[in-house]
């Protein structure tokens, strides 16, 4: 698939971050910003392999679970990677996704149409899961591809994870089909949301 739309022209802009009613919040700021050549790959690795261990505890085996630090770096390469940062250790990266990963394989037609952005390789550092961290980072990609002119933005997740499957359906995914990637043991659920 072919990166679409322009580079983000603000790499730094921070992530909203938690308020209330004018008192001091209760987590500390996050912040989401596009990966840099000084982000540590091993650290995204290390990220990655923990945010999907669950899934290989469910018997499946995704590429973000076992792939080594090459691969990450061509992965966060292809395409537009975003990072979160926690105000805790702000050098450690607790979350990350890639919009428009330009995938060797060959993809899921869906992703192939005009209009249709996707994104890939959505984690987050299982200790900091619950705190919105997951949804910062998709509401980045997701008006990241609104400001390309996509109308849909696109996933694919492995069908068995019921649990991520209802973690997209609430935030406005729907179902559009399925796919199999030549290196996983699963069916994946192609999903999209409209953005545009």
């Amino acid at each position: 698939m072919t990166p679409r739309g322009q580079p983000d022209a603000h790499p730094n802009t921070p992530a909203a971050t938690p308020a209330g009613n004018g008192s001091v919040p209760t987590r500390p700021p996050v912040v989401v910003r596009r990966l840099t050549e000084a982000d540590p790959i091993p650290l995204i690795t290390a990220l990655l392999h923990r945010a999907y261990a669950r899934q290989v505890s469910l018997g499946l085996r995704p590429l973000a679970a076992r792939q080594d630090d090459d691969v990450t770096r061509r992965r966060c390469a292809s395409g537009e990677c975003y990072l979160a940062f926690g105000e805790e250790d702000p050098g450690r990266p607790i979350g990350v996704i890639i919009l428009n990963e330009n995938e060797p394989d060959e993809g899921p037609p869906w992703f192939m149409r005009p209009g249709v952005a996707s994104f890939s390789q959505l984690a987050v550092d299982p200790e900091m899961q619950g705190r919105g961290i997951g949804q910062m980072l998709l509401a980045k990609v997701e008006s990241r591809a609104a400001e390309a002119g996509n109308q849909e933005l696109g996933l694919s997740m492995a069908e068995p994870d019921d649990q991520l499957r209802d973690f997209y359906k609430r935030r406005g995914y729907r179902i559009v089909g399925t796919w199999k990637w030549p290196y996983t043991n699963y069916i994946s659920l192609i999903m999209s949301k409209t953005v545009g």
